[in-house]
C-alpha cells in the first residue's frame, strides 16, 4: 500500500554521565567520550551536557542537575527515554534531581562500568557496581521506573551494553507510541463474537484513542467513487502485483480497489495507527466481497489490521509492530497437533500480511464461500506461515478489575506437516497447556496477535514497568 508507514528510526535519548567527588573525575570524562561514540555508532541521537555546561560534561551536584534538566525540558518532544551511565560511583542525588526536575515521564536505562582486576589501584577503581544500587535504591524511593542492563556491571563500549541500548530502543518505542496510539473501528462486531467486546474508556483512560465509523459510510464512499478513478486503477495494478492467484475476476478486484482506495483515505484523514473491521457477514451481503487481500497489504505496509472488529487484538498487532518494525497478524488458538501437548495450530481464514507466508495466493475465502458462494467471497489470503521464533500477545480490557491485561508467550514455528487451508502453522510453546489454562481462566479473547520475531522481554519491560499493565509472561 502506499500508505505504509516508515518506520522509526531517529529516536533522541538524554545522556546522563554520573560523577562523584571522592572518585577520579577521568573515569567520568572519559564515560562520557565512550557513550556519545556507542550512540553516534548506533546511529541513536543524543541530548547530554557539553562539557562547557558542566565540570567535564558530567552530574554531580544540585547545580549541574539543574542545567541538565533544563536541557532536557528544551528536547522534551525528541527525548523517548533517558540513559545514566556510571563510569564510577556516581552521585545519587545529582541523578535522581535531574530525572525529577526535567520530569519527562520516560523509559530509564541505568548502566554501570566494569572495574578491572588489574585496575583497582586509586586511580582507576570505579565502584560504580555499588554505585548503582545507590541509584536504584533512590530511584524506588521515588517511585521511578527504569531499566536494567543484563548483566549489573558491562563496559560503555561492549557488545552487551550496546545489544541492551537496542531492546532498550524497542521498549521506548512501545512506550511513546501507546501513549497516544489512534485506532479506527470499522463497522462493530460480529454478533456471534461477544469474545472481542473491549472498554473504549479503558483504552482512552491509557492514552489510546478509539475512532470508530459505521460500515454503511464505507459503502457509501464507495459508491460514491467512479470506477474509473486514477486512484482505483492504481490499487487494482497493487493487488494484482501483491500475490499470485489462478484468477482475477474483474468485479471481485474492483471492489477490493474502491475499498483500498476509500479506508486509506479514512486512515490518513485521522491520522490512525491501524484499524480493526467487521468483515462479516455484511461486508459479503452487502458489498459482495472479503476484505481480508485489502487488510493483508495495510498489515504488509505497517498499518496493522485486525478482523472482526478485534481492537484489543488490533493493539497487541500494534504492539509487536512497533517492538520489530516488522508486519504482525491476528490469528487464532485453533487446533491440537495431534497428540503432542506443546504444539498447536495457528490459523487464520486469511488476512496475514504476506510477509508471514513461505508461499501464498489470493483465493476465495474458503469458509465464507460455503455460506454466501464463491461470486460475494474473493479476496482471502491462503498460505503456510515460515517456520521461525515468534512472539503472541494477547491483550484484553477487563472491566471486572477495570485495568488492561496481556498473555504473552514466544515460540517457534516448525515444518511439522499439516495440509489445511487459510494461514496457518504449527506452533510449538514449551508449557502449552499451562498456557491454554490461562487463557481459558483468565477470560482471553481466542485470537492472539503475532510477530516472526522473540521480543517478549521488551514488550514485558514496556507495558509492565512503564505503563503498568497487568502481564502475564509464563516462561
Amino acid at each position: 500500500m502506499s500508505i505504509m508507514k516508515t518506520s522509526e528510526k531517529n529516536l533522541e535519548f538524554g545522556v546522563i554521565v554520573g560523577n562523584r567527588d571522592v572518585f577520579p573525575d577521568h573515569l567520568a570524562k572519559e564515560g562520557r567520550i565512550e557513550i556519545i561514540s556507542v550512540l553516534k555508532e548506533l546511529g541513536i541521537g543524543h541530548v547530554i551536557l557539553s562539557e562547557s555546561d558542566t565540570k567535564d560534561g558530567v552530574v554531580e551536584s544540585y547545580s549541574d542537575s539543574k542545567k541538565c534538566a533544563k536541557l532536557f525540558m528544551e528536547n522534551k518532544g525528541q527525548i523517548a527515554g533517558i540513559i545514566v551511565v556510571l563510569p564510577n560511583f556516581g552521585d545519587e542525588k545529582g541523578i535522581v534531581n535531574t530525572l525529577k526536575l526535567s520530569d519527562l515521564n520516560v523509559p530509564i536505562l541505568i548502566q554501570a562500568s566494569s572495574d578491572e582486576v588489574d585496575k583497582m589501584n586509586r586511580k582507576f577503581r570505579r565502584d560504580a557496581f555499588c554505585g548503582k544500587l545507590s541509584v536504584c535504591s533512590v530511584l524506588y524511593q521515588h517511585g521511578i521506573p527504569f531499566t536494567l542492563t543484563e548483566t549489573h556491571t558491562c563496559p560503555i563500549n561492549s557488545d552487551a551494553f550496546k545489544a541492551d541500548i537496542i531492546k532498550f530502543e524497542g521498549v521506548c518505542k512501545i512506550v511513546k507510541k501507546l501513549k497516544n496510539a489512534r485506532f479506527g473501528q470499522i463497522g462493530v462486531r460480529p454478533n456471534a463474537f461477544e469474545t472481542v467486546r473491549y472498554s473504549e474508556k479503558i483504552l482512552q483512560l491509557h492514552g489510546i484513542t478509539i475512532e470508530p465509523i459505521d460500515l454503511s459510510e464505507i459503502f457509501g464512499e464507495i459508491n460514491r467513487l467512479p470506477d474509473g478513478d486514477p486512484k482505483v486503477k492504481e490499487k487494482i495494478q497493487v493487488i494484482k502485483d501483491y500475490t499470485p492467484t489462478t484468477t482475477f475476476p474483474e468485479d471481485g478486484i474492483l471492489k477490493l480497489a474502491k475499498l483500498a482506495v476509500v479506508v486509506e483515505n479514512w486512515v490518513l484523514e485521522n491520522e490512525l495507527d491501524g484499524f480493526a473491521f467487521q468483515c462479516w457477514p455484511s461486508i459479503q451481503d452487502n458489498f459482495g466481497i472479503v476484505p481480508c487481500a485489502v487488510m493483508s497489504m495495510f498489515s504488509e505496509g505497517l498499518v496493522p489490521a485486525a478482523c472482526e472488529v478485534d481492537i484489543a487484538g488490533l493493539i497487541g498487532m500494534y504492539i509487536l509492530q512497533v517492538a520489530t518494525e516488522t508486519p504482525s497478524a491476528i490469528l487464532d488458538w485453533n487446533n491440537n497437533y495431534g497428540d503432542d501437548p506443546n504444539k498447536m495450530v495457528l490459523f487464520h481464514c486469511s488476512n496475514l500480511p504476506k510477509s508471514f507466508f513461505k508461499d501464498t495466493k489470493m483465493t476465495i475465502h474458503p469458509i465464507i464461500s460455503d455460506l454466501k458462494g464463491d461470486d460475494h467471497s474473493f479476496g482471502a489470503i491462503q498460505g503456510r506461515i515460515k517456520s521461525k521464533p515468534c512472539t503472541l500477545l494477547r491483550i484484553e480490557t477487563d472491566d471486572i478489575f477495570g485495568e488492561i491485561k496481556a498473555l504473552l508467550v514466544e515460540g517457534n514455528y516448525t515444518d511439522d506437516l499439516l495440509e489445511t487451508f487459510g494461514g496457518y502453522g504449527v506452533i510449538e510453546i514449551p508449557n502449552l497447556q499451562d498456557v491454554l489454562k490461562t487463557l481459558c481462566k483468565e477470560g482471553f479473547a481466542h485470537h492472539v496477535a503475532a510477530s516472526l520475531n522473540k521480543v517478549g522481554d521488551i514488550v514485558l519491560e514496556a507495558l509492565s514497568n512503564y505503563l503498568g499493565w497487568n502481564i502475564i509472561y509464563p516462561k
